[in-house]
C-alpha cells in the first residue's frame, strides 16, 4: 500500500485551457432602473376621461373573469399557456333539470369566487415567499447572489424521515395545494442502520433467466475468495433536504425515496479503514457512528495487489454467453436464436500524465469497476484512456516507454485498464490537410486534445468493435448512487424516448417545478416550436455543401415509415447520443467556441451546429463511425463538445438530453430559473441569450453539475465530512467565504443531525477532495 500512498502526495501537472483564464469580471451588475407603472397615466385632470376609461376597464375585467373559465382554474401551470393556444377547454357538464341549472350556476359562482380567493392568496403567498428569499438590493453582483442560501442539503442521519413523510425546504409548495404543513426537522439520538443496495435485475429470478442467459458470479480476487461488495443505502431522506430544481428521479427511473452516506457508498472499497489492512486511510478523522454496517457482510476488503483488469477480464470470460460479439453477421444469427443477448458498453475514463491521483481518486474508480463490471456479470468494461503529453514518446512501439509512463502516472492496479494515445498519433492516424477553420478562439492545434478529444475515443471505437456504446467519461465526476443504476437507467430512458421532437425537446432544460410533469413539458416544447414558425427536426438535416457519407444517411428506424404512428417513431431504439446537459443550437449563442468549424467550405455559412457543454455522454459505435469517416474522409471537424451532437445532427442519428437532477444552493424563484436557463432564441437554451454564452454562464456557479460550478465542490466535500467555508457572507456570499462549518465536531454533536446523506446525484467539477490536499 506504499505505492498507493504516493500518489496521494503527487502534485498535478499543469493543464492551462482557455477557460482558466475567464474573468469574475463577467459576473454583471445590473444598472438598469427598473420602470414604475404610473397611475397618473389613468387618472388625468379631465373627468370624462377618468369616467370613460375606468368604466371600460370594469367591464373588460368583469368579462374576463366571468366567461374565462382558464382563468378561474386552480392550476398556474406553465402548460396553461399550450392549452389556451389549442383551445383546449372541457365542456362543464350539463344539467337537463332547470332546477339543476340553476343550482349549478350557483354552485359555480361560489366555487368561482372561492377559487379566485384562493389564487389571490396564492400570488400574495408567492410573493411574500419571493421577498422572503431574496437578501437587501444593496447586493452587488448578479442577480442570483439576492437569492437565499439553501440550509437542507446539510440535515444528516438524524434527521432521516420516511419518503412519504418528508418535505422539502425548496421549492415550496403554495399553501392551497399542499395536503398539511411541513413537518418539524425530525432528530434521532441514534442514526438508522442502512440496506444492501442492489438496483440491478435479480439476476437468479426465475422471470430473468427465462428470457436472459443466466449471470455467473465474480470476485475481485483471481482466487475467487472476494466476491463483488455491496453498497449500502438508507430508506428515507433527511428531512427539509432540497429537491432537485432542474431534471427529474421519476423520469428517468432513479429512487429518489433512498439517500447514501459517505461509508455505504465507498466503504465497500477502503474508506474508513488502514492502509494496513487494505483500506485507504480516509474519512477516519470523520464521523463514522454506525459505520460498522456495511463491513458486516463483506469484512473489510484489503486492496492490496488487486488487479482490476484480470477481475474485469474474467467476469466477461465467465459470463460470455450472455452477450453479442461484434461482428454483425455472428450477432444476427445469436439474435434469432434461444434467450436475449446483450450488448456490451465500454465507459473510457479521460486521463492524463500528471494527473493526481489520491485516496478518493482510488474509491471512485474502484466503485465504478464493481458496480458496471463484476456486479453485471460484465455488462460494462471500464477503460482509461491516458494522453501522453510529449509527442516524442514511442507509446506505441516500445513497451517498455508505456510501462515506465505507467509506474509514473497510475497506479497499479488500473494499470492493465489503460490505453495510452497522443496528439503525435492522432497526426498519423488522421493525416491530410484538414483545410480553413471558421474561427479558432483557443488557437489550438486541429489534432489537439483540446478542440478534438473526439479523435482519441474514434480510434479507441474502431479498435473494440465488442462494444456497442461508448460513455465518454472524466475524471473529477462523481455520483453518489450506484454506477449502474445511473448509466443502466440512462440508456433505457434514451431507448424509450420518441424522434418525434426529439431535438426540440434536448435544447431545453426540464424544470419539474415549473413545467409539471414529463408530458406537460413535452407539449410545451410542442407548443413553442409551433410558436417559433419553425418544423421540427427528423431525419438527416439538408445544408449548402454538405458532403454524404459513403454509405449515405439512412438511419431512420421502420417505426418512422411513412404512414407509421409517428409518436412511436424511434421508440425502442437505442440512443446514438446522451448528452448531460442540452443539446443546444450553437449559432448566435455566445458560447466562447461555437465558430470552431473545420474542414467546410468557407464561402457558405457554417453548417448548423449542435453542442451539449461537458463532454460527458454515451455515444454510440454507428455515430463514432460516421465521426471517424467524416475526420479522415472529409476532414471535418468542431470544437470537442461540438463534434458529435453536430454529427447526430447531420446524419440523422437520434440524440437526447438526459434530464438528471440538477440542485441549486439558493432560492431561485421558478421563473428566474426558466428565465437564466431557458433564456435563449425560442424558450431554449440556444441562440441569443443562451446559459452557454460567455456573459451568462456565472448563472451555473450555485448548480451541482457544470464545469464552472462552486457548489459541487462545496456539497461534495461535506458529504465526505470535511468542514468547508459555507458560502455566506457579505454582498450575497461566495465560494470560500463565511464561516467553516461540517467536518467532524459538528457531525458529532448531539444537537446536531449528524454525517450526511444525499440522494443520487451527478456533481462536477470535484478539483480536490480531503482539504490537505488543497493545502
Amino acid at each position: 500500500m506504499d505505492q498507493i500512498s504516493s500518489y496521494v502526495s503527487r502534485k498535478s501537472g499543469s493543464f492551462p485551457t482557455l477557460m482558466a483564464r475567464k474573468s469574475e469580471a463577467y459576473l454583471p451588475v445590473s444598472t438598469k432602473p427598473q420602470s414604475k407603472f404610473r397611475m397618473k397615466a389613468l387618472l388625468g385632470h379631465c373627468l370624462y376621461r377618468r369616467v370613460v376609461i375606468w368604466t371600460v376597464v370594469v367591464i373588460v375585467l368583469l368579462s374576463v373573469t366571468l366567461f374565462n373559465p382558464r382563468l378561474t382554474a386552480r392550476s398556474r401551470d406553465v402548460l396553461d399557456l399550450v392549452h389556451g393556444a389549442k383551445g383546449d377547454i372541457k365542456d362543464s357538464h350539463h344539467v337537463a333539470e332547470g332546477t339543476g341549472i340553476q343550482k349549478q350556476q350557483g354552485d359555480q359562482a361560489q366555487e368561482q369566487e372561492q377559487e379566485q380567493e384562493e389564487i389571490k392568496e396564492d400570488e400574495e403567498e408567492k410573493k411574500e415567499d419571493e421577498e422572503d428569499e431574496l437578501l437587501p438590493e444593496t447586493v452587488n453582483g448578479p442577480h442570483w447572489l439576492r437569492y437565499r442560501h439553501l440550509d437542507g442539503y446539510y440535515n444528516g442521519l438524524r434527521a432521516l424521515v420516511p419518503f412519504s413523510q418528508y418535505k422539502p425546504e425548496y421549492p415550496k409548495i403554495s399553501s392551497t395545494r399542499r395536503t398539511s404543513e411541513p413537518s418539524p426537522t425530525a432528530h434521532h439520538t441514534t442514526p438508522p442502520k442502512p440496506s444492501v443496495y442492489r438496483p440491478e435485475p435479480d439476476y437468479d429470478s426465475d422471470e430473468y433467466q427465462k428470457s436472459y442467459v443466466p449471470v455467473k458470479r465474480c470476485y475481485i480476487d483471481s482466487d475467487k475468495k472476494i466476491p463483488a461488495p455491496d453498497l449500502y443505502a438508507y430508506n428515507g431522506i433527511p428531512q427539509g433536504q432540497p429537491k432537485a430544481a432542474i431534471g427529474s428521479y421519476d423520469v428517468l427511473g432513479i429512487r429518489e425515496d433512498v439517500c447514501f452516506d459517505r461509508f455505504g457508498r465507498y466503504g465497500a472499497y477502503g474508506l474508513g479503514y488502514d492502509l494496513e489492512v487494505g483500506g485507504t486511510g480516509e474519512a477516519l478523522d470523520t464521523e463514522h457512528e454506525g459505520s460498522e454496517t456495511v463491513w458486516e457482510n463483506s469484512g473489510r476488503i484489503n486492496y492490496e495487489g488487486v488487479d482490476w483488469a484480470e477481475a474485469q477480464e474474467s467476469c466477461y470470460r465467465t459470463n460470455e454467453d450472455r452477450f453479442f460479439t461484434g461482428n454483425e453477421t455472428r450477432d444476427f444469427e445469436l439474435a434469432q436464436a434461444g434467450r436475449r443477448k446483450m450488448d456490451r458498453i465500454a465507459v473510457v475514463i479521460r486521463t492524463y500524465v500528471g494527473f493526481q491521483w489520491t485516496s478518493h481518486a482510488l474509491l471512485n474508480f474502484r466503485a465504478m469497476v464493481n458496480e458496471l463490471n463484476l456486479r453485471t456479470g460484465g455488462e460494462y468494461d471500464i477503460h482509461f484512456l491516458l494522453h501522453v503529453r510529449d509527442n516524442n514518446a514511442p507509446i506505441w512501439a516500445d513497451p517498455a516507454t508505456v510501462q515506465n509512463i505507467l509506474d509514473v502516472n497510475v497506479p497499479p492496479e488500473f494499470h492493465g485498464l489503460c490505453t495510452l494515445w497522443s496528439e503525435a498519433q492522432m497526426k498519423l492516424y488522421y493525416p491530410g490537410n484538414f483545410g480553413d477553420t471558421f474561427e479558432n478562439p483557443s488557437n489550438g492545434d486541429i489534432h489537439g486534445v483540446y478542440r478534438s478529444a473526439h479523435m482519441p475515443l474514434q480510434h479507441f471505437a474502431m479498435m473494440h468493435p465488442e462494444y456497442a456504446h461508448f460513455w465518454n467519461w472524466e475524471m473529477d465526476m462523481r455520483w453518489t448512487g450506484s454506477y449502474y443504476e445511473l448509466f443502466d437507467r440512462l440508456g433505457k430512458w434514451g431507448a424509450k424516448q420518441s424522434r418525434l421532437g426529439m431535438w426540440e425537446r434536448a435544447s431545453k432544460y426540464y424544470i419539474p417545478g415549473l413545467h409539471g410533469t414529463w408530458d406537460n413539458f413535452t407539449e410545451l416544447v410542442e407548443h413553442e416550436t409551433q410558436q417559433s414558425g419553425k418544423r421540427p427536426i427528423l431525419g438527416s438535416v439538408v445544408f449548402t455543401g454538405k458532403s454524404g457519407l459513403e454509405d449515405g444517411d439512412t438511419f431512420l428506424p421502420a417505426s418512422c415509415a411513412t404512414g407509421s404512428d409517428m409518436k412511436q417513431c424511434g421508440v425502442g431504439e437505442d440512443a446514438d447520443l446522451i448528452t448531460l446537459n442540452p443539446l443546444f443550437d450553437a449559432d448566435e449563442s455566445g458560447w466562447v467556441f461555437a465558430g470552431d468549424v473545420t474542414g467546410y467550405d468557407k464561402q457558405y455559412q457554417k453548417p448548423p451546429r449542435r453542442c451539449a457543454i461537458v463532454t460527458a455522454s454515451r455515444l454510440s459505435r454507428r455515430l463514432l463511425r460516421v465521426m471517424h469517416e467524416e475526420t479522415w474522409r472529409l476532414h471535418h471537424s468542431m470544437f470537442s463538445e461540438m463534434f458529435p451532437p453536430s454529427m447526430a445532427l447531420h446524419h440523422g442519428l437520434k440524440a437526447v438530453y438526459a434530464p438528471h437532477p440538477v440542485y441549486l444552493d439558493r432560492r431561485w424563484p421558478q421563473q428566474e430559473i426558466e428565465n437564466a436557463f431557458n433564456g435563449g432564441r425560442d424558450h431554449t437554451s440556444g441562440g441569443h441569450g443562451s446559459p452557454f454564452d460567455l456573459t451568462n454562464e456565472h448563472n451555473h456557479k450555485g448548480t451541482s453539475w457544470y464545469y464552472n460550478s462552486e457548489f459541487a465542490g462545496l456539497l461534495w466535500r461535506r458529504w465526505l465530512g470535511y468542514a468547508q467555508m459555507d458560502g455566506r457572507g457579505d454582498n450575497g456570499g461566495r465560494a470560500g467565504e463565511g464561516t467553516k462549518r461540517g467536518g467532524q465536531k459538528e457531525e458529532e454533536d448531539p444537537q446536531n443531525s449528524g454525517r450526511l446523506c444525499l440522494r443520487s446525484m451527478l456533481v462536477h467539477p470535484i478539483k480536490w477532495e480531503n482539504p490537505a490536499e488543497h493545502e
